[in-house]
């Protein structure tokens, strides 16, 4: 069956359909479909919607729900997404899988209510304090936005860690048509989860926390996570490649800005101009291997970001480690990068 959706609303489908228990949210432009469809639906079906007083309640309150074990989620645009990051931290740290969600707006501050890409740093390097990681994944479809919802919930539980979709105001707005392609998941089918707080008669009790005060304790904890965030990084690497395998020009993009940039190449072939595109679906961990594999002195690469002087350039850069060049085109004031601006950046490459 399909459906012709925006990319709000498919998300919000997707995370009902993988078994999303408990949503909690604040109103901020450009992702209120989501609050705004979930105050009905949640309801219609049985289970929990609240708007909180504030972003840093809704997380707050995401996290007790997920520690019970409920799947959870909580939504918000790129300033409420700051206002979250001291939980998010302690979630990493206590283990808790849980979904968020980030339908970006332009920044710094208030900034617009237009799409951006400027909180790659903020998602991938971790927003909140500690040593710690979430896994992020960016959809650049409505179709996508869908898929990932429902498969977002899985992940985290495989791994007991939050996973964020990062994702922007333009898919988060715009309208395709979307498959249901996943089976609702029912409550019996979810996993059984050994280490969630839901009362200890009849058995030993259990404690969730990030707080570890003994010598040794938090350092034995730290390295935990960090085992984990390799594993992680070892078997939830997720890409895209476009006509990449004789490309002289490899552009880099995530989300909307890889749409606009496939097209980009299709059109730059016309021209003559051998380009491909590489799209990291999923952007922690970071395909570091691949797009190093990709790198030969007679390779360029071209990052298109909707930032200001970029931000995922600097892993494309890393990864590359000086085995090819790499140059920027971005945007910042609210406009999409078109075709024609990034086919003019690879004429003069």
């Amino acid at each position: 069956m399909k459906s012709f959706l925006n990319g709000n609303i498919a998300l919000c489908k997707g995370a009902i359909t993988a078994g999303l228990k408990s949503y909690f949210g604040y109103p901020i432009t450009p992702q209120n479909e989501i609050p705004s469809y979930l105050s009905r639906k949640m309801i219609e079906i049985g289970r929990v919607f609240v708007q909180a007083e504030s972003e840093i309640a809704a997380i707050n309150m995401t996290l007790g729900a997920a520690v019970t074990g409920a799947r959870a989620m909580t939504s918000s645009s790129s300033p409420g997404i700051s206002l979250k990051q001291e939980t998010i931290s302690y979630m990493a740290g206590m283990q808790v899988p849980a979904l968020i969600v980030n339908i970006q707006r332009g920044g710094p501050g208030l900034g617009n209510i237009s799409g951006a890409q400027s909180d790659y740093f903020q998602a991938v390097k971790g927003g909140g304090h500690g040593d710690y990681r979430i896994i992020v994944i960016a959809p650049n479809s409505v179709q996508e936005m869908y898929e990932t919802a429902y498969d977002a919930f899985d992940l985290a539980e495989k791994y007991r860690t939050p996973v964020m979709i990062l994702s922007d105001g333009v898919i988060g707005q715009m309208m395709e048509p979307v498959e249901f392609n996943k089976l609702e998941k029912k409550e019996s089918e979810l996993s059984k989860k050994d280490w969630i707080l839901n009362g200890c008669k009849n058995r030993k009790p259990r404690s969730v926390k990030s707080l570890f005060m003994k010598e040794g304790i938090l350092e034995e904890n730290n390295i935990k996570l960090q085992k984990k965030y390799k594993l992680i990084s070892e078997n939830e690497i997720k890409y895209e490649l476009y006509m990449a395998e004789d490309a002289e020009v490899i552009i880099t993009a995530y989300g909307i800005s890889s749409r606009i940039s496939k097209s980009a190449v299709k059109l730059a072939r016309k021209n003559g101009i051998k380009a491909g595109l590489f799209r990291p679906r999923v952007l922690w961990p970071f395909p570091s291997k691949i797009i190093n594999s990709l790198a030969k002195s007679n390779v360029k690469f071209l990052s298109v970001e909707l930032t200001c002087g970029g931000q995922m350039i600097e892993d494309v850069k890393l990864a590359l480690n000086g085995k090819s060049s790499v140059e920027f085109l971005g945007k910042t004031d609210g406009k999409l990068i078109t075709e024609e601006e990034i086919l003019n950046k690879l004429k003069i490459l």
